[in-house]
């Protein structure tokens, strides 16, 4: 028998191909709740510099301040939104998210609003209430004092005042309302465009003033308290355990399916409503669409990009496919990365074309394509994430949410 040198065998050990090693779920899930972490601390630094920014708005009214206080909030926007990725899966994101980014809104509950929004609502009683310029309100038939506009009020007296979910009187939506007001366009060019002398002289300045000023303060203490849920020994971070692995794989399928594919996007373009855009005062929902995609591709690599530019990274589900799967991986990752080229083309498009209403008008059919194709990649995404959860035998265990607007769009128009 022919022996073989030393030198032979260490060559041999060091050019042969080494297997990766199969990453634990527990390692896999402290690299999901290190990029939670991660993402909603730099969404509770954006929105510090938020409440800064309208402070100073509140102090000094004038065009300057406004258009920095409206530069913070959409400065505030990407980190948030690429945490929407831990949604649907984790139930105390679940309960708090109402608070922060719930969305469409009845501003009428809020502040003054042109003759066209209509005098009342069948469904919504508090349709046009405007606590700004009403110190008294009548909430299920019950007198309620509204002469003091604080965090406590806006959060436990009217936020989804009488049970209805349109009465969204906090959160990301609620400030951008305060800073933009209506947006009058329809399907035309144009933003919201509230004076800043609604902060300085008009009648009820001090009031609104006031509402700003809690709605940001409350924004700040909810992403407290959602930092703190994700912190070693937090709540959010001790509730993943054994269905972890599943908690990713639904919140990533069901963010890019039945809300954003469905909800934010195909609704509005079937419809052709200018009213159907997630960031609608500011006309900056191409932006907001284009981080959640992120923000899904992130949970699935390990890997998210701070706002100081630095990484946070770790095992993945990417690498656990990779070891069992590569070729589904080399997919996944292949259509993640798609659809979030498709969202940044819609966002180029945003910035130098048109905004997003404009985008889904009825009759734009490039705007309209630039929007399916983005949709047509979640969709496609969301199909390789179905195959992953096979792989994996994750089986009922992930239940990805639906949308009528994609599965029966019929039902849409009844």
């Amino acid at each position: 028998m022919k022996s073989i040198s030393p030198l032979a065998l260490t060559i041999a050990l060091l050019t042969s191909p080494v297997l990766a090693a199969e990453p634990t779920a527990g390692a896999i899930l402290e690299t999901y709740a290190d990029i939670a972490l991660a993402g909603y601390e730099d969404a509770l630094a954006t929105a510090r510099a938020l409440d800064a920014a309208t402070d100073a708005l509140i102090a000094a009214p004038s065009e300057a301040t406004l258009a920095a206080a409206r530069t913070a909030w959409v400065a505030a926007r990407p980190s948030y939104q690429q945490t929407e990725a831990f949604r649907f899966g984790n139930a105390i994101v679940d309960a708090w998210e109402g608070r922060v980014n719930a969305w469409p809104l009845d501003e009428g509950l809020i502040d003054y609003v042109d003759a066209s929004y209509g005098g009342e609502s069948d469904e919504n009683g508090l349709y046009t209430a405007n606590v700004i310029a009403n110190p008294a309100l009548t909430i299920d038939g019950a007198a309620v004092d509204a002469s003091a506009i604080t965090p406590a009020f806006l959060e436990d007296i009217l936020q989804e005042a009488g049970g209805i979910e349109a009465n969204v009187a906090t959160g990301y939506h609620a400030i951008e309302f305060l800073l933009w007001g209506q947006d009058l366009n329809g399907t035309g060019p144009g933003a919201g465009n509230r004076p800043f002398t609604d902060y300085a002289t008009e009648a009820n300045a001090a009031r609104r003033a006031q509402y700003l000023d809690a709605a940001t303060d409350l924004l700040v203490t909810d992403l407290e308290e959602m930092v703190a849920n994700w912190q070693q020994g937090g709540a959010a971070r001790a509730a993943l355990g054994e269905s972890g692995l599943a908690t990713i794989l639904t919140g990533m399928g069901s963010l890019s399916y039945g809300e954003l594919a469905g909800e934010r996007m195909k609704l509005g373009l079937l419809l052709h409503d200018p009213e159907e855009e997630h960031d609608c005062f500011s006309d900056n929902t191409y932006n907001s669409h284009l981080h959640d995609a992120i923000g899904v591709q992130n949970v699935y690599l390990g890997r998210y990009a701070r706002v100081d530019g630095s990484i946070v990274e770790g095992a993945s589900l990417s690498d656990l496919i990779a070891v069992r799967d590569a070729a589904l991986d080399a997919e996944i990752r292949t259509l993640l990365a798609d659809t979030v080229a498709r969202m940044q083309v819609m966002a180029a498009r945003g910035e130098t074309v048109e905004k997003y209403d404009q985008m889904i008008a009825e009759g734009n059919d490039e705007g309209n394509a630039v929007v399916q194709a983005a949709i047509d990649g979640l969709i496609a995404q969301t199909r390789g994430i179905e195959r992953a959860v096979a792989l994996l035998e994750l089986g009922e265990s992930v239940a990805i949410e639906g949308s009528d607007s994609l599965s029966n769009p019929d039902a849409v128009f009844q």
